[in-house]
């Protein structure tokens, strides 16, 4: 039986995300092969996807104790929880949920690293040059025996800036799953017609440009609105732009569940994802099952994952966007279109390939 250790770092820092919903995947996968066992090295952790998981620090009195801003105790205290597992030597494949090279001085078996995008070193202008996530990745990354990029993209990208043996790095694309039907729970007070954009709104994800052309689209179509999730609430310089727009009214943020998020997905007029880069774009793949036409900005990765399922804008030209969302809004037959070809695309990331894939590569590694 081949056991895999998963670290603490994206179960410390994420009580939801895609990141620790992938990993999460991997784990429930495992659970049903005889072939193999994991180890968890989380002992204490408020992420909603391992809220069935072991954890012998979860108890309120821990919780108490580990409290502080930021979730630092906590972070910190499963750090030295994976150090003592690593330590014990009892696994037989790493695979690290980020970057944090913290284990390298105590690893001594096959190591697995997933990059899930190369967005600070494309795009190094949006972040604070003293982060020190590039150099983590980078050493994480020669440190590993195998990598899993999660597109050609992500590939391309860690091969032109990373000086790593292509030999070891591997495409696995992230899945879904496509066989159990959506389940939906309806938002209250959401408008008739709006355009849906989901997560972060800062720097990179080219939300300002998106409100920009609404700004222009909503003069023409006063019953059109805005709705995004996720993200955090509207706070900040979110609120004086939207204001100085006169938007105030046209502009609406909600905290979902996944029930309510694939509701917001399958009411939209468009769901729109501008962003200037992304290692695949899992929102396309939610969109695909909720039956929503998607805008695309022409970025690589989205171009690979999308295909003919979506349409384009040229990434930074708010003059494409506002034609192109015209464009579709006002054509039901070319939303209906992507749609059906989104249904097909779909089919091509099941999460079961996903995850299968992965525990080939952990026996590759036995």
């Amino acid at each position: 039986m081949q056991k895999i250790f998963f670290d603490h770092q994206k179960f410390s820092t994420q009580k939801f995300g895609g990141i620790s919903r992938y990993f999460a995947n991997i784990i429930d996968e495992i659970k049903k092969k005889s072939e193999f066992d994991y180890l968890l090295g989380v002992a204490n952790s408020q992420n909603y996807y391992i809220k069935d998981e072991p954890q012998f620090l979860n108890n309120n009195l821990a919780n108490y104790f580990l409290k502080s801003e930021y979730g630092f105790r906590t972070f910190k205290t499963n750090e030295l929880y994976c150090k003592y597992l690593l330590k014990k030597n009892n696994f037989d494949v790493f695979h690290p949920t980020y970057y944090d090279p913290y284990f390298i001085k105590f690893l001594k078996k096959p190591m697995v690293t997933t990059i899930h995008d190369m967005t600070y070193e494309r795009l190094p202008e949006y972040f604070w040059v003293q982060d020190p996530l590039t150099s983590y990745k980078r050493i994480s990354a020669q440190r590993a025996d195998k990598i899993i990029a999660i597109s050609e993209t992500t590939k391309r990208d860690l091969l032109t800036y990373l000086e790593v043996d292509e030999s070891k790095v591997e495409v696995i694309y992230h899945g879904i799953d496509i066989k159990t039907p959506l389940k939906l729970e309806k938002v209250n007070d959401l408008p008739t017609n709006y355009l849906f954009f989901v997560g972060d709104r800062s720097g990179y994800k080219n939300f300002y440009l998106m409100l920009d052309a609404f700004a222009v689209l909503s003069k023409k179509h006063p019953d059109l609105h805005l709705v995004l999730s996720g993200g955090g609430k509207l706070i900040g310089a979110d609120v004086e732009i939207i204001a100085r727009l006169k938007l105030q009214d046209k502009v609406h943020h909600y905290n979902v569940t996944d029930e309510q998020l694939n509701y917001l997905y399958s009411k939209a007029l468009l769901f729109v994802y501008p962003s200037l880069y992304e290692g695949f774009g899992l929102p396309i793949l939610e969109a695909f099952k909720a039956n929503c036409p998607i805008l695309l900005s022409d970025t690589d990765c989205f171009k690979e994952i999308a295909q003919n399922a979506a349409a384009f804008f040229y990434q930074r030209s708010l003059e494409d966007l506002i034609n192109m969302i015209e464009k579709l809004i006002s054509d039901k037959s070319l939303r209906e279109n992507l749609v059906a070809n989104g249904n097909i695309r779909l089919q091509d990331f099941p999460i079961e390939k996903s995850i299968s894939k992965t525990l080939e590569l952990y026996k590759s590694l036995a």
